[in-house]
């Protein structure tokens, strides 16, 4: 197989020929939250087609762009916009920034994205904290640790219980709270896409447990806990996925977007000056 490890090597060099700025927090944003990268101090931004192994964005409300500066004074890698497993690439294709971003210094992923609320009480614009996921793909066999494993990147058998940092979550909800921001709280849906749900796939999803779906995030959250990371996940709701409601669609999904932004920001802000700066987290020592 190719060396992964020369490869995020190549595409770190590139990233740290622009910056000396090491960041802690990758933080990854979801569709039509681009402009939260806006807050950022003393930005340096490096096009996606100038780093080896990133691809191109082709779904609207996805920059393609990394952005590293400090937001709430921490140091942080900005993400505007992924890549999806239903834009026809690899889980691992669509999971190699968060190596990269892991190679840069993060030891803290915090996913962004948005989601279809699988509850008719729930409304478009509330921020769903993932406490939890589905990765339907990846139990069918789509998953971005298949395949040989380096142990320098991580185990063969990684854990999944308890994906989400439970410090981080008591985080998020006591800035929530002091913003004065409802935080609903639940399990995220992995579909692969990129049609939305039928109503009977809906009622599944219910049926299952989940609380919101979406299509993208759990393999970004997979890999980081392969290398050591600790996670958080941000869900905003800008749809009802309903099986008697009305069909989704992607620009009610990016006005819902525009509209929550300073909601959400406010909150990404709040939680990013309260992570302790100094914290680290074991990884393998050959950590590239």
């Amino acid at each position: 197989m190719n060396d992964v490890l020369s490869q995020i090597d190549d595409a770190r060099s590139i990233i740290t020929a622009r910056t000396s700025l090491v960041p802690r927090v990758a933080l990854v944003l979801g569709s039509g939250l681009s402009e939260l990268a806006d807050d950022l101090d003393d930005p340096i931004t490096v096009p996606y087609a100038e780093i080896p192994g990133f691809l191109p964005t082709t779904i609207p409300g996805h920059r393609g762009e990394l952005v590293i500066g400090r937001m709430a004074g921490q140091p942080v890698a900005v993400m505007r916009g992924r890549f999806h497993f239903y834009e026809g690439h690899s889980m691992q294709q669509v999971t190699f920034p968060v190596r990269v971003l892991h190679a840069l210094g993060c030891t803290t992923l915090l996913a962004t994205n948005a989601a279809g609320g699988l509850h008719a009480d729930w409304h478009i614009g509330d921020l769903m904290l993932i406490t939890d996921h589905i990765f339907l793909p990846g139990l069918a066999g789509h998953h971005p640790l298949r395949g040989p494993n380096d142990e320098r990147l991580g185990p063969r058998f990684p854990a999944m219980v308890n994906a989400y940092d439970r410090e981080f979550m008591a985080l998020a909800r006591a800035a929530a709270n002091s913003l004065g921001i409802p935080l609903r709280e639940g399990v995220y849906l992995m579909l692969s896409g990129p049609a939305f749900e039928s109503g009977a796939e809906l009622r599944m999803c219910h049926l299952l447990g989940a609380d919101a779906v979406g299509m993208s995030t759990v393999p970004e959250v997979v890999v980081a806990r392969h290398m050591g990371m600790r996670c958080m996940g941000l869900s905003l709701i800008t749809n009802l996925a309903l099986p008697d409601g009305p069909p989704a669609n992607h620009q009610e999904v990016l006005e819902a977007g525009a509209a929550a932004r300073p909601k959400i920001a406010a909150l990404i802000r709040s939680i990013l000056a309260h992570i302790d700066r100094t914290a680290t987290i074991p990884t393998s020592p050959d950590r590239p």
